[in-house]
């Protein structure tokens, strides 16, 4: 019997480059067997109604697109409680996720992979209600992703978020909040947090921690505290830019559960799109959740330094 898969693309992604890749990835797709139910995006959320509405009619979801694009449909599958697996195929102007779990470079190079049909049981949030696929983030240049014109990250690619990231920079704003968790109990005012099951945010890598591993349960959390004067905020940027822990300004951490309550309501991102306002939210690890095919493409050094997969 001939394996059925829904592909759903979000055709304006980086450059729009999937345009040019279809024929090359939906032969690719037919070649294994597949017959393929494509679906172009057409506004935001689409990529979540496509999976809710296919996800007990296919044996496989694969999605192309930024991070937003997979968080939509990591979202549609978590929200019907399917254990469908998920093929990614980058095309983002980023692609944190897929640069962390060192996914090809190449589309078509990306759906061969998927092909190989090797499940790897990667962690993902619940933030209150919802679901991200691996940060969630509030606080200074977290709007930037989501505030930025598609066609403006489309020419500009990284700089497009570097302008727009500029504008803030002399319009700070802390929030007083409380911080619980098995690792830390604090109460202070913060101008960034962020709660990552990541190696790379906004394509900054390695600015989660060290020793990242997608499915161990554990998420990496970095929260600023707002600093009293420049020397504070060059101690802050010191300990951002040496990743060593020799600063009380910044809080990193591991832990599976953090609940984070404000005075207010704090605004928040979730992989890259706007995830609301909210004054107390909780966040938990699901562990190995997410079932995705993805085949190892890490050389052996990187092997050794980072857990393998487990499948």
């Amino acid at each position: 019997m001939q394996k059925r898969m829904l592909f759903v693309f979000n055709s304006k992604a980086g450059k729009g480059k999937i345009k040019t890749k279809l024929p090359e990835i939906i032969d690719i797709f037919n070649s294994h067997g597949y017959e393929v139910i494509i679906r172009s995006t057409q506004a935001r959320r689409d990529a979540y109604e496509q999976t809710k509405l296919y996800h007990d009619k296919v044996d496989l979801i694969v999605c192309s697109g930024g991070d937003g694009t997979l968080d939509e449909v990591v979202t549609g599958v978590m929200e019907v409680k399917s254990k469908i697996p998920i093929g990614y195929i980058p095309a983002g102007s980023t692609n944190d996720f897929a640069n962390s779990l060192f996914m090809p470079k190449t589309m078509e190079e990306a759906a061969e992979n998927i092909m190989q049909e090797v499940p790897y049981h990667c962690d993902i949030g619940r933030f209150n209600s919802q679901t991200f696929a691996y940060v969630a983030a509030f606080g200074i240049f977290t709007d930037v992703s989501y505030q930025t014109n598609q066609d403006m990250k489309n020419v500009l690619g990284h700089m497009a978020y570097l302008l727009e990231g500029v504008k803030r920079l002399f319009d700070i704003k802390s929030y007083h909040l409380s911080i619980e968790c098995d690792q830390l109990t604090v109460e202070e005012d913060f101008i960034y947090g962020m709660v990552t099951n990541s190696r790379s945010v906004g394509g900054f890598k390695n600015l989660t921690g060290k020793n990242v591993d997608m499915n161990d349960g554990l998420f990496e959390v970095t929260l600023i505290t707002m600093p009293k004067n420049p020397m504070e905020l060059s101690e802050i940027v010191n300990g951002l830019l040496t990743q060593e822990d020799n600063t009380d300004l910044i809080h990193s951490f591991k832990t599976s559960f953090i609940r984070i309550k404000g005075r207010e309501p704090v605004a928040w991102t979730l992989d890259g799109e706007y995830g609301g306002e909210v004054a107390e939210v909780e966040i938990e690890n699901m562990h190995q959740a997410l079932n995705l095919y993805l085949k190892s493409t890490r050389k052996a050094a990187e092997i050794e330094e980072n857990p393998p997969y487990l499948i």
